[in-house]
């Protein structure tokens, strides 16, 4: 499974984003390996545009989705605490995020680059998308 940044999302759903992000989200949602969570929700269905909310919101519902727990807040505030202890500060629900891949120990496919050093402070493992946005399995990375 690979949970999808909102930085993903956001790129595949305009209209000219990149083809080779598009190829990605859509090889990755054909092999069933696509996961979004509750803060790439909020982030990408809190700033849809009205006449788009409807159909995102019918898009999104066949996508498994990971909910936040408790503990999963719990998790964050400790990975936040460890990131800041090396002089790394990055949005909150970045944080979040991040830490819901590293508890399920699952990849993150995102294009924001504050996640590349977080994989060197952590076990975050991230997502590169072979050839065409072909679906890597696990084991290829």
């Amino acid at each position: 499974m690979v949970l999808i940044d909102s930085s993903v999302w956001i790129e595949s759903l305009r209209q000219r984003g990149r083809i080779e992000i598009k190829l990605a989200v859509e090889n990755l949602l054909d092999v069933y390996e696509a996961q979004w969570c509750s803060p790439v929700r909020l982030e990408v269905l809190g700033g849809a545009r009205t006449d788009e909310r409807r159909r995102l919101g019918q898009h999104f519902s066949v996508i498994p989705y990971r909910r936040c727990t408790e503990e999963d807040w719990d998790r964050s505030i400790s990975l936040a605490w460890h990131l800041r202890g090396h002089g790394l500060s990055i949005p909150w629900l970045d944080v979040m995020i991040a830490a819901l891949a590293l508890h399920d120990g699952i990849r993150l496919y995102t294009l924001d680059t504050h996640f590349d050093r977080v994989a060197e402070l952590t076990e975050l493992r991230l997502y590169k998308p072979g050839y065409g946005g072909r679906f890597t399995p696990d084991n290829e990375t």
